[in-house]
């Protein structure tokens, strides 16, 4: 029997070598479900969270924030180490370490990077706040960069900055027009791009060279959908993964389906509403089509007033998100800020009507003043968030023109400041410096809105002063006090109205994928990480139960390897007749 039974695999293995790629596996895929469109796929211009998302992965930071507990780890650079005075520092990048064409990763990439962005203003658009105290950056070898800044800087373990490879960039002649899109792009990270149809998807592979070892599967693809109700649809149906940023009705949707464990997490997100101040330029030029009425701050602060965020969060968010306040979400505790007693501006529609009545903004025909307010066309809370302000703003006399727009023409709008008010939105980092630099006078753009990325067009010497004493601050406790020190004076000046702190509403198809990384460890978000570690970290459930002691491995089903299961069956039965006195 033994004889016959090899006899018959031997016919079979020779019968599946005779049908090329019968007994090929199909790459395995994560398929993840986004909604936000990319802005750009260049890293030095890239804003929108779906854009810094991917770029993640496309390419590493100097440091990383580990998984587990966000501390900081090894990037690139494995050793750091600053000089007495804290104007030098060193940082060190291990042989061994390379781009995804093969090339090594030197200290030379990371030189390259940050001086490319202190000499050429575009370069500085998305991540500029982070070398504007550098004083100069130079690789003494391709192990060592050595970083000197004007002052202190505390934020040198925490520059997030996507570094790239100097032998592609610095045959770059035009960063504004640069679309990086020479598939496929080399990068440093988990993921390679392959593939980018706008609107469509975004296609990656996973990176064979990754110096902390290629992920548990294939390939990763960004499938675009219109609106989160189509990409939950999606969800439902097995052709997405995983999506985020759900609706609470969506949301609640999935409980108890087959197939979906859902992931609900303390968001690093803010919504907000931007109340163009009177927007300028980095040199003070007056840009956008705002209304004149909001450059007074006695306007802002009658709106704010007549908003209701209990309500906001209890009828739009059902309860999925914490009220409003400073800049920095509750889940970085040392540096949330909540104002006390006598800085509260408690909702109150009364109020705010003598304050506009003040300000000599009186009634006319019942209305006051009429503003727009631009939110994104497709995102649920913007929809339903609008309807209720054009409501409240009704009470105290103000006429809302709500216009949902494209991602991008939201874009448009807030960077030339065409509008009067706007939904928007920021991911905020373990440290808060990136976040607080947005409102800084210098991250104002020129004229074209290139060379700065600002949230709300703020500018304050008062909050400018704040920004740069935190920013040279090594004690913690002091520092903790200045930055919450910024977030008073933001809240006062009222450019925008911080809305909620979003709950992280996420959810997965367990039959495709068994895990997924979060961070932190507990009560960690899967996607929009400070890292890579949700994607990379990902594992197939097939693998995952052969890894968890599978007797037979997973064939696919095709060709030869269809024959030895039929074989193998044929034989087994025969010899199960042949024992029949065997318990079964």
């Amino acid at each position: 029997m033994r004889v016959k039974l090899c006899a018959l695999l031997a016919a079979a293995t020779v019968l599946g070598a005779a049908t090329p790629g019968a007994v090929a596996q199909q790459p395995v895929i994560l398929k993840v479900a986004i909604v936000q469109q990319i802005d750009s796929m260049n890293p030095f211009l890239a804003v929108f969270q779906s854009s810094t998302e991917i770029g993640r992965l496309m390419y590493d930071y100097l440091t990383a924030y580990a998984a587990e507990d966000q501390r900081v780890t090894e990037g690139l650079a494995n050793r750091w180490e600053p000089s007495a005075d804290r104007l030098t520092w060193t940082f060190t990048v291990p042989e061994g370490k390379k781009w995804s064409d093969g090339t090594p990763i030197t200290a030379r990439d990371v030189a390259f990077t940050y001086n490319l962005m202190m000499s050429n203003e575009v370069a500085r658009t998305a991540n500029g706040s982070f070398v504007t105290n550098f004083e100069s950056v130079t690789a003494t070898d391709d192990r060592t960069v050595v970083i000197r800044t004007k002052a202190p800087q505390v934020t040198m373990l925490a520059l997030d900055i996507p570094i790239v490879p100097r032998h592609v960039w610095e045959k770059v002649t035009n960063i504004k027009d640069y679309a990086n899109d020479q598939m496929p792009v080399v990068g440093s990270g988990p993921f390679v791009l392959s593939e980018h149809v706008a609107g469509q998807f975004i296609k990656l592979k996973a990176n064979k060279q990754y110096w902390r070892g290629a992920a548990k599967y294939d390939e990763l693809h960004f499938v675009y959908f219109q609106n989160s109700d189509a990409a939950v649809q999606a969800l439902g149906k097995g052709e997405v993964d995983l999506v985020n940023r759900m609706a609470p009705a969506q949301f609640d949707s999935l409980d108890g389906k087959a197939g979906v464990t859902r992931n609900k997490a303390q968001g690093r997100r803010f919504t907000e509403l931007l109340i163009n101040p009177g927007a300028r330029t980095r040199t003070g030029e007056p840009i956008g089509t705002g209304n004149p009425a909001l450059a007074d701050v006695r306007v802002r602060r009658a709106i704010a007033q007549g908003i209701d965020l209990d309500a906001l969060v209890q009828r739009v968010s059902l309860g999925y998100a914490e009220k409003g306040a400073g800049l920095v979400p509750p889940v970085f505790g040392k540096y949330h800020w909540q104002p006390g007693e006598k800085e509260l501006r408690k909702f109150d529609p009364a109020a705010a009507n003598a304050a506009l009545d003040a300000a000599g903004y009186p009634r006319k025909d019942g209305t006051r003043l009429t503003l727009r307010l631009v939110g994104r066309a497709g995102r649920a809370y913007d929809e339903q968030a609008s309807e209720y302000l054009k409501r409240s703003m009704t009470e105290i006399g103000i006429a809302l023109d709500v216009q949902l727009v494209s991602d991008n023409q939201l874009n448009e709008a807030t960077t030339a400041a065409t509008y009067d008010l706007a939904f928007s939105g920021w991911g905020t980092n373990v440290d808060p410096d990136f976040i607080l630099g947005l409102h800084t006078c210098a991250q104002r753009p020129g004229a074209d809105g290139k060379g700065g990325t600002t949230d709300a067009y703020f500018c304050d010497e008062t909050y400018d002063k704040l920004y740069a004493q935190q920013l040279s601050e090594f004690d913690e406790g002091k520092r903790v006090e200045i930055v919450k020190q910024m977030q008073a004076r933001f809240y006062d000046q009222v450019p925008a109205v911080v809305l909620a702190y979003d709950n992280a509403l996420e959810a997965y198809r367990s039959d495709h994928f068994a895990r997924f990384t979060t961070q932190p460890a507990q009560g960690g978000v899967i996607m929009a990480q400070h890292g890579v570690w949700g994607y990379y970290g990902a594992e197939p459930a097939q693998r995952a139960v052969q890894a968890s002691g599978s007797r037979w491995p997973a064939f696919a089903i095709g060709g030869g390897v269809l024959v030895v299961l039929v074989l193998l069956t044929v034989v087994l039965s025969r010899r199960r007749k042949a024992t029949a006195g065997e318990r079964e």
